[in-house]
Parts: C-alpha cells; sequence; structure tokens
C-alpha cells in the first residue's frame, strides 16, 4: 500500500510543481530526518512530505517516557542518544517535532534531554516543527520570562492564536524563501491548512533579527490576522536552520499543502550548519582521536557512524609528496580523502583511499601548495527498526582512529654521509621513499656484528629478509624491489624496515606504491 500511495504522492506532485526540486544529499549524516513523536506529541508512523521527497526517517512514535529517553537521551549502547555523534556533532540533518503539549514535551526530556536538542542545534543541525513543535522551539508563549521546558533555540515568542480545529489561508510574501522550491500556483496563496490552537511568531516583543517571515495567516476578525504563520531563523553558518509554521501541514497528502510541508523541510535541509573542521594536522605528527562522549574534548573524540572527520593540513611549496595515513579499531570500515583548498567528501573529494578496511594511505604528488583538507569517513553503521539498533552497536560511541601527515622532499644519501654519522650505528631513510619498484636502504655499523635486517607490515607481520649474517664494520646499501620472502609483490601500503645489529635497534618508514 505505501507503494502504492507514494507513486500516486509523486504524481500529484508533478502535476501542481512547476519549479524543478533539486536537493543535495549533505553526506556525513546517519539519516535526514529525526521525527519526533513522543510524549506528550502526536505520533506519524508516514510523513508524507518527507517520504515523497525520498528522505530517511527515524520515527521515535511512544508516550513511554523511559523509552523516549533511552533513544533521545541516553542508553546503555549510546550514551549521546540518537540525535548526537560521539562529539556532539548532530547525527541526523534534521529534527521535526510534530504537534501535541509542548511544555509537557520537554519537561519530559529533563534537562539533560533539552540540551541535547540545544547541543544538536548549536553544531549545525536543522529543526523544523508545527504548532507544538514550533512552540517548544522560542522563549515562551507569554510576552515575558523564560518558559523553563522549553528549548530556546529560536530566541524569540511564539505567541497563541487562540483558534482551534479550524482551517486557515496564508499569504505568501513575494520574497518567502519557500518560493525557491514551489510556485504555488502563482497567486503567492494556499487555503485550507488545518489549524489547531497552534502560534505566531511575535514580531513586536525580542523578534531576532535574522528572523525571516515566510507565510503570513488570513483569518479576518481574528488577531492572528496577517501575524507571521511559518518563520525561519539561521543566525550564522555553523548552526542550523530552523523552519517552524504554528498550523498543520504535516498531514496533507496532495496539492499546495503538501508542497508547503514539503518546502518547509527542504528550506530547513538546506540550512543544515557548514562543515567543521577538527584540526590542523602536522607534518609527521601522530593525531590520536580516542576519547569518548563524556571525556568532553570534541576535538580528539572518536568518530560515529556514517560521520565525517575533518582536518586541514598546511602543505608547504618545497614539499613533493603529501603522505596520509589513518589507522583505526579492527572490525570497523573507514575511508579517506584528500582535496586542495575545499573540504574532502567521497563525491569531491580528488584523492580517495582505494579500499575499505581500518588501514588507509593517501600518497600525493603535491603540484598545489597551500592548504589541503582531509576527509575521515565511518561507514559502518547500524540497521534501526522503530528507534532499535541492531548490529555493529559499538559504532554508537564511537570508534577510535589515528591520522598523521606527512610531506618530505626527497634526498639522496651518499656514503660519504653515512661515514660521519656520530653513532655507533645508523640506519637511514630509504630512498626514494615512496618508491616503486626499487628503493636502498642504507646502514653503518662502527663494530662487527650480527646484523639482522627485515622488512614488516602495519600489523608486525615478517614480509622478508635483506640480511641476516655478521658483518664487518662498515657502510652497506640493501635494495628492496616490494616483493615477499616467497617473491610476490607487495600490495600500496606502509611498511617497516628494522635493523637489529648486536644490542643496538632502529626502524624506518617505508612508502611502497604499485
Amino acid at each position: 500500500m505505501n507503494s502504492l500511495k507514494n507513486q500516486l504522492h509523486l504524481y500529484l506532485i508533478g502535476l501542481t510543481m512547476t519549479i524543478t526540486l533539486s536537493f543535495a544529499q549533505t553526506p556525513g549524516f546517519f539519516k535526514d530526518i529525526f521525527c519526533d513523536g513522543g510524549a506528550y506529541l502526536t505520533s506519524m508512523t508516514y510523513f508524507d512530505a518527507a517520504e515523497t521527497l525520498d528522505l530517511s526517517l527515524e520515527y521515535l512514535c511512544t508516550s513511554d517516557i523511559s523509552f523516549q529517553n533511552s533513544v533521545m537521551v541516553t542508553d546503555e549502547i549510546d550514551s549521546n542518544g540518537h540525535l548526537l555523534y560521539p562529539d556532539g556533532a548532530p547525527r541526523f540533518r534534521m529534527i521535526y517535532t510534530n504537534g501535541g503539549t509542548a511544555g509537557n514535551h520537554g519537561e519530559s526530556l529533563g534537562e539533560v534531554g533539552r540540551n541535547r536538542i540545544r547541543t544538536y542545534y548549536a553544531n549545525g543541525g536543522s529543526y523544523s516543527g508545527s504548532c507544538a513543535g514550533a512552540y517548544i522551539a522560542s522563549e515562551h508563549w507569554a510576552e515575558t520570562g523564560t518558559h523553563p521546558y522549553y528549548y530556546h533555540i529560536w530566541p524569540g515568542r511564539a505567541s497563541s492564536t487562540g483558534l482551534t480545529d479550524a482551517y486557515t489561508g496564508h499569504f505568501i510574501p513575494a520574497e518567502s524563501a519557500l518560493l525557491q522550491y514551489f510556485d504555488f500556483g502563482e497567486d503567492l496563496y494556499i487555503d485550507n491548512v488545518r489549524h489547531n490552537g497552534g502560534c505566531y511568531a511575535n514580531e513586536q516583543i525580542d523578534y531576532p533579527s535574522r528572523s525571516e517571515v515566510l507565510l503570513r495567516f488570513d483569518y479576518p476578525g481574528w488577531g492572528m490576522h496577517q501575524k507571521a504563520s511559518t518563520w525561519a531563523y539561521k543566525p550564522d553558518q555553523q548552526q542550523g536552520r530552523i523552519v517552524v509554521t504554528g498550523s498543520h501541514p504535516e498531514s496533507a497528502e496532495d496539492g499546495e499543502r503538501l508542497n508547503l510541508m514539503q518546502a518547509i523541510l527542504l528550506y530547513a535541509l538546506d540550512g543544515v550548519g557548514s562543515p567543521r573542521v577538527k584540526a590542523d594536522l602536522i607534518n609527521g605528527e601522530l593525531r590520536t582521536m580516542d576519547q569518548f562522549p563524556e571525556d568532553n574534548q570534541p576535538e580528539f573524540t572518536r568518530i560515529g557512524d556514517l560521520q565525517y572527520h575533518h582536518f586541514t593540513v598546511m602543505v608547504p611549496p618545497e614539499a613533493d609528496t603529501l603522505t596520509i595515513e589513518l589507522s583505526a579499531e579492527s572490525n570497523f570500515d573507514f575511508k579517506l580523502y584528500a582535496n586542495p583548498g575545499d573540504f574532502a567528501f567521497q563525491n569531491t573529494a580528488q584523492f580517495t583511499s582505494p579500499v575499505e578496511g581500518t588501514e588507509h594511505l593517501i600518497q600525493v604528488p603535491v603540484e598545489e601548495a597551500g592548504l589541503w583538507y582531509v576527509g575521515v569517513e565511518c561507514i559502518s553503521t547500524v540497521t534501526a527498526y522503530n528507534c532499535v539498533y541492531q548490529g555493529q552497536t559499538d559504532v554508537l560511541n564511537g570508534v577510535a582512529y589515528t591520522i598523521t601527515a606527512t610531506w618530505d622532499t626527497v634526498t639522496v644519501v651518499g656514503v660519504a654521509e653515512l661515514l660521519e654519522s656520530p653513532s655507533e650505528f645508523e640506519l637511514l631513510p630509504n630512498t626514494p621513499n615512496p618508491f616503486n619498484p626499487t628503493t636502498s636502504i642504507h646502514y653503518k655499523l662502527a663494530e662487527p656484528a650480527k646484523v639482522d635486517l627485515f622488512v614488516y607490515d602495519v600489523a608486525g607481520r615478517r614480509i622478508t629478509s635483506l640480511v641476516n649474517t655478521h658483518q664487518a664494520a662498515g657502510c652497506y646499501s640493501v635494495q628492496w624491489n616490494g616483493v615477499n620472502q616467497s617473491g610476490n609483490s607487495v600490495s600500496t601500503g606502509v611498511y617497516f624496515c628494522r635493523l637489529n645489529a648486536g644490542v643496538h635497534n632502529q626502524t624506518i618508514k617505508m612508502l611502497y606504491l604499485r
């Protein structure tokens, strides 16, 4: 039935739509919308406007406060709740809050739960809601004071219309952002939208700058007439966009009312906050991302399911190559991306690690010095049914990983330089590095010794032995052509060469490119 219903709705949309819908699916989120139908709110199991736009949703449908808070606040497998990633970033592109009783719902979440919403919005997630969903986003329904159980993410006042069980018209201002999605018949008007005790944006008291009036009520003879029925707010590029309405277009199944709800969702989704950079990577310095949510160190916190972490690297003009290495906890899949001058996502990055898994390496010939962006994506996730998660649930509290960016120039080391080394023995960097097909490994012995020179991989497995014999004092050079002990070529990646000479030992890192 849902499939048939979807097809019918899409056909009806096609009849009324005159502006082509085009909205980018922003990568780095678990799903598009978290639909809050929790305690003291109505619940939906099918949201026509979102489903017909092919948006992904998680529906919370419960009057059970304990279950609601295990989802939205915390439980034993997810200390941040479903709304947030381990570092507090939004896990959904948008929250949609249904109608109902705003104050009671906010109270049922507790202060920690309400702070989850505030953190979600402050860190870039967008917000939408109808009726109670508009009230609870505001400071208060009253003209003074702050409602203790509201979210306060729109720092204005949502005043009561006093109108229940009715249908109203809505004027569309000529500058309304909703017109970028539909023309609504070109008459700048939408009729017969359900209304039941909802609110309007009070433009006379504490009205926030950067608020936008998207629609105004048409209900002559009532105090709500010409008041702002639907409005938006986005204070800066880092935070999300709030788009709320005092009426109930969310139940519409076709026509301009359906288009209205779709436009509200699309405008909110298009206002998701800009990506944020975790840190600037320092040449050769290992960065460990292993903190848990409760550690409150988001710049070092683990990564969540389908999340991106972004880093920057300032590459100097004299660099020949940029090497980026990532090593993550076992049993989780990652991807690694690099891009000059802009954020590195799967569909935009110039350089991508070729495989999934926990060990990744990108080697970039530096033809463009300056600011580079590195994107880390955890592609492991959970399966969800009615807000219950199964599968790799460990990912909800985050996966630890390390990342390193290294740039250098190739320097050929000669025997004369080896002889000048003040050490009793010395293992110098291989040249060239990165290499294909062959690299030279140089070392010095100040006295005779039993020498074991061998290559091993990132998992610590010995790949091949290059030297295993007694040698006199002197300078030596050995070549490795990227094959293992059986004579088979190894795969692209990081390898280590270790010199054991008597009581001395030293290790260098090598990069082999096939």
